[in-house]
């Protein structure tokens, strides 16, 4: 039994249509109905003939390893990958250019500053009233009877802000993975490349950074030690910060790289 009959056969057996599997996994009904005839050529390549056929198993509940190394051993083994396989079309990363201040701001801060300063004198002039040093045996009583300032706090200790921990993300690929890390504050990039089957690569981040993987299902990711639920075998975006797990922001810090695992 070949591929897409295994595949046509279980969601049969799953009591599910064509419309229902295109739902689910987000692949077109033409394409689904292509690969149940044995058809991968509107798959794209092999990267995302593989990738359709493990999102199919998953939907209609059958084993996908052995329906992927049937095609491995039809089509070839996977070989190396470019960036552009793998997310061709994409969109670029728009980077926002950084305005002047505008008239309205500056105006605003100015106004800011001579209200405090008034505020100021105001403050000044009723803490320093005349009299209050008019002999040396006058200054000698008040001295001795201290009052407290309505401008004084009792606790004038500044609150210390939490200092943010690094976010370490490390990938153990099974299979060849494309990865691209940019920061998320400016979309600079970090790192950029394939992580090779059977290897790992760490990152030490201080900051908000964006994850985009080309082959999800071929890795095991984790973050801060604790191991990430990927539900999709398609290329995907994450994102991570020091502060909030899953999708936070943080401010921006210098980056360690990448390290061989």
């Amino acid at each position: 039994m070949s591929i897409g009959e295994s595949l046509a056969d279980a969601r049969r057996q799953a009591g599910l249509t064509v419309t229902q599997v295109s739902q689910q996994t987000r692949i077109r009904e033409s394409i689904i109905r292509d690969i149940e005839q044995g058809d991968f050529a509107a798959c794209g390549g092999d990267f995302y003939a593989r990738g359709h056929i493990r999102s199919i198993a998953g939907v209609v509940g059958t084993d996908p390893v052995p329906l992927i190394s049937e095609y491995d051993a039809e089509h070839g083994p996977p070989g190396a990958m470019r960036a552009a396989d793998v997310f061709e079309p994409s969109t670029p990363i728009k980077i926002r250019e950084r305005r002047s201040p505008s008239l309205g701001m500056i105006v605003g801060l100015v106004l800011l500053a001579i209200i405090g300063y008034a505020a100021y004198r105001l403050v000044s002039s009723h803490d320093h009233k005349p009299g209050q040093a008019a002999g040396a045996g006058v200054a000698a009583t008040t001295s001795s009877q201290p009052s407290v300032r309505p401008s004084q706090s009792a606790s004038s200790s500044p609150t210390q802000s939490a200092t943010p921990t690094d976010v370490v993300i490390k990938i153990n690929a099974t299979e060849e993975c494309w990865v691209l890390i940019t920061k998320s504050s400016d979309g600079s990039q970090i790192f950029m490349g394939v992580v090779p089957a059977g290897q790992s690569m760490t990152w030490t981040e201080k900051q908000a950074v964006s994850l985009r993987l080309g082959n999800p299902g071929g890795i095991t990711l984790t973050m801060d030690g604790q191991q990430q639920a990927i539900k999709t075998v398609l290329p995907v975006t994450l994102s991570y910060s020091p502060q909030g797990g899953a999708t936070p922001s943080a401010s921006a810090g210098s980056s360690s790289g990448a390290q061989s695992g």
